[in-house]
């Protein structure tokens, strides 16, 4: 008989990837990240900064990934700390909302940001992304307590699958907004960018409300400790854990293929809008509707490697990812090369959907079976730190390379060393290994 694993709880988990994908999707990857590039920041004209005293005229692309790198290296900074607070103190879900509704009331007020006002955009962004990516070390963590061995893999890859349809269907609305906004009776022109990014905080904050209803924190033992307290021991939990990481030396391996090849993955995401937009010409409409059918590829395609993880093992499963995003790279290089830059742009866009959730959920079931239950925040606050960290080395290195190269096309190449370098690296990581580790540590603490 077949073991139910879809339960209330399980869910609930879903919901959140399903609400807070409407950020990811119409902030990060499709309408906010080109407004900002080319409304906010300039353009291809771009702003002229002072450096160390020399004035550099930046691409209002190559800022996008350098505000990007900004707002990681503050969640890359707090996240172990506060993930050590919060399986301390059992507050995962309390942190998780905290984060979440933080992050919905920035993603909001960005509808106030208009044309070189880059100042309110970078810091009301910041607070959004923030909440965004803060928020999914705690969301991550509960994996641990929802799933096994035998269905993180499932589990993880369905989370995926919603977060791609919920991202999808805000897009829709979007596109409705921009393009057809009688439908909702509503005149031509209604709607704007702010708008869409407005509706996309709602999305995010409304279907969220059902993760905080059906999942339940698991107790943890009371101790008298303050806040101040606990905090100081977030601390030296963490620059304990730095200390012993080398002990696991399978999860140590994991976490730096992870933070290489990982660059890539969420640099593509970040910036694949701008780059449809300067380089194959697609227009507002056309970028939604690509990323619609991105949303949907990517949906079949987290599904599909998750449970694909489940039958032949996530390292293996993330290997086949990697190999196909390098291949996306070279293709992206070479875009136009047998058919038009359109026809072939859509075509990379369907085969980097199939892959694009799945690489994440296989390396988030990966993790998992690499984390010991009773530290399953803090070492999720790891894998967020090497995570964010890739945020911040990714885009800046890409920012960088569109400066010198001149050109979106030409820098892309340097994100295929991200995917070569950390599948090199993760083919070395010993999958059964890491997992007895984790099961071995969980067992003496408990003992």
């Amino acid at each position: 008989m077949t073991e139910r694993w879809l339960t209330k709880p399980i869910a609930g988990w879903l919901m959140y990837d399903f609400a807070n994908s409407a950020f990811a999707t119409t902030v990060l990857a499709v309408i906010f990240n080109r407004y900002f590039a080319e409304v906010i920041a300039g353009g291809k004209t771009g702003m002229i900064w002072s450096i160390f005293g020399n004035e550099i005229r930046i691409p209002g692309s190559a800022l996008w990934n350098f505000v990007i790198a900004a707002s990681m290296i503050l969640v890359a900074v707090t996240s172990p700390i506060f993930g050590a607070i919060a399986d301390r103190r059992g507050i995962r879900k309390r942190m998780l909302a905290l984060y979440c509704y933080f992050g919905v009331l920035c993603t909001g007020l960005l509808i106030f940001a208009g044309e070189g006002e880059f100042w309110l955009a970078m810091i009301l962004f910041i607070g959004a992304n923030f909440g965004f990516s803060g928020g999914n070390v705690f969301y991550n963590a509960f994996l641990l307590d929802l799933g096994n061995e035998k269905t993180y893999g499932r589990i993880s890859g369905t989370a995926w699958g919603f977060g791609y349809l919920g991202g999808g269907l805000c897009l829709v609305l979007n596109l409705i907004m921009l393009r057809n906004p009688e439908l909702l009776g509503f005149p031509a022109g209604t709607f704007t960018v702010g708008d869409c990014v407005l509706v996309a905080a709602i999305w995010w904050g409304l279907f969220a409300l059902p993760t905080f209803l059906w999942i339940r924190e698991k107790a943890v033992s009371s101790n008298p400790y303050t806040m101040m307290t606990t905090f100081s021991h977030g601390w030296r939990q963490v620059i304990n854990t730095l200390r012993q990481v080398r002990r696991y030396k399978q999860l140590f391996r994991f976490l730096i293929a992870y933070l290489i090849f990982n660059d890539g993955i969420e640099t593509v995401i970040v910036t694949a809008s701008i780059f449809g937009s300067e380089v194959v010409g697609l227009g507002t409409s056309e970028l939604v509707v690509f990323f619609i059918m991105i949303q949907g590829t990517g949906m079949v395609g987290s599904v599909i490697f998750g449970w694909l993880a489940d039958k032949i093992g996530n390292k293996n499963a993330l290997l086949l990812s990697l190999a196909i995003w390098l291949f996306i790279v070279i293709w992206a290089f070479n875009l136009g090369l047998i058919f038009s830059l359109k026809e072939e742009y859509y075509l990379l866009g369907i085969l980097a959907g199939l892959v694009m959730g799945g690489s994440q959920s296989t390396a988030r079931s990966l993790q998992a079976l690499f984390t010991p239950a009773q530290h399953s925040a803090e070492y999720f606050g790891f894998f967020s730190l090497s995570g964010r960290f890739a945020n911040v080395f990714g885009t800046a290195i890409y920012g960088i390379a569109i400066i010198l190269t001149g050109g979106l096309q030409t820098a892309i190449l340097a994100l295929g060393l991200f995917f070569l370098v950390g599948g090199i690296l993760l083919f070395f990581v010993n999958e059964r290994e890491g997992a007895e580790t984790a099961r071995s540590i969980s067992n003496s603490e408990v003992c």
